[in-house]
């Protein structure tokens, strides 16, 4: 399989200008030039800057310039520094991924996909020639398989828009259930040759997100361990009601390790290959309610998997939102990040 290089080792800037208050005092505090040189520091190659579009659009659809100077701001950063940078649209008008604000009007609405690819062409404008540093992703986790038909249409339009302005610039696109990895075979055929393909790793999510409260009947106090026997994770799956992927399949007879994630992973490196395309994990980690040893024991593994596919990927993420590498408890990560990034 092709490798992306200088996207091989990522930490996400979630919760900056997606996910946040969006305000001017946010924007100019959460993230600032120290925490892309750490990041730098660790040997990492790239960033990946998650944006809401009501950072960037108005409710009219129009553009708010002002506020994209934090993305030059950003980009200035990572050149300084020497760190390429994924540009994600985490959420655009009409869609969200989040289970308590469901929506999905964008898929059907034309006045919608306009504004979309609108916000698409703008940004191709401004960054389309930093081909050699910087990559578009069009979407975060489309969640619904009913969406995926139109979705990959939008996309198809929305690239065609794009190149127009930046023929060259890497596009990463993803298909559902979150870009879960299993769904990666359902992405439409590329569209051009700097297309990649995108998904995310938080299997399994019963460990990843225990005792998360955004998920579905997921106790408060509910924790389990890393690794554990395949008849252990049985009985564990059988036990939960939340809607969670049963990826017990997955799992070798020795229990929940390596082999886990070459099986979850088996069949999006095949379709990467007969596709001619190289395959991106944008998002993967663990919360921080998950004690040292076992979250350590989770990221070695599936780093180790990621380094003999020579998977790029970036970590979710640089700090707070639940899952901070740089928080307190995730010392030991960044004390050895060739082990765990």
């Amino acid at each position: 399989m092709k490798k992306w290089i200088g996207y091989q080792n990522g930490i996400n800037l979630g919760g900056w200008l997606s996910q946040c208050c969006h305000t001017k005092e946010h924007y100019e505090s959460f993230i600032c030039e120290a925490d892309v040189e750490k990041i730098a520091s660790l040997g990492m190659d790239h960033v990946r800057l998650p944006i809401d579009y009501n950072l960037l659009q108005d409710e009219q659809g129009g553009f708010i310039e002002e506020n994209f100077s934090y993305i030059d701001r950003c980009l200035k950063w990572c050149e300084r520094f020497g760190l390429n940078m994924v540009l994600d649209l985490h959420k655009t008008a009409g869609f969200s991924f989040d289970e308590d604000r469901p929506e999905t009007s964008f898929f059907s609405s034309d006045e919608l996909i306009d504004r979309f690819i609108s916000l698409w062409n703008r940004l191709a404008e401004r960054y389309g020639r930093n081909s050699d540093r910087m990559a578009f992703e069009l979407l975060n986790e489309v969640v619904d398989e009913c969406d995926n038909e139109p979705w990959m249409k939008i996309a198809e339009r929305t690239v065609g828009v794009i190149r127009k302005k930046a023929p060259d610039i890497k596009i990463l696109i993803g298909a559902y259930f979150n870009n879960s990895v299993l769904t990666v075979k359902d992405i439409a055929p590329p569209f051009d040759e700097n297309i990649i393909y995108n998904f995310h790793c938080y299997e399994p999510l019963l460990f990843t997100h225990q005792g998360a409260y955004w998920v579905k009947n997921m106790s408060a106090d509910y924790r389990l361990a890393y690794p554990m026997s395949k008849r252990c994770f049985e009985a564990e799956m059988n036990a939960n009601n939340s809607p969670i992927v049963d990826t017990v399949w997955a799992v070798p007879e020795e229990g929940l390790g390596t082999g886990y994630f070459e099986n979850l992973f088996r069949e999006a490196i095949q379709t990467a290959e007969e596709r001619g395309v190289m395959l991106y994990c944008g998002e993967y980690g663990v919360i921080d309610l998950i004690d040292t040893d076992s979250a350590l024991a989770w990221l070695s593994d599936i780093h180790t998997v990621f380094e003999k596919y020579g998977i790029g990927r970036s970590i979710w993420t640089f700090k707070a939102k639940d899952f901070g590498i740089t928080d307190e408890n995730r010392r030991p990560v960044l004390e050895n990040p060739k082990k765990y990034l």
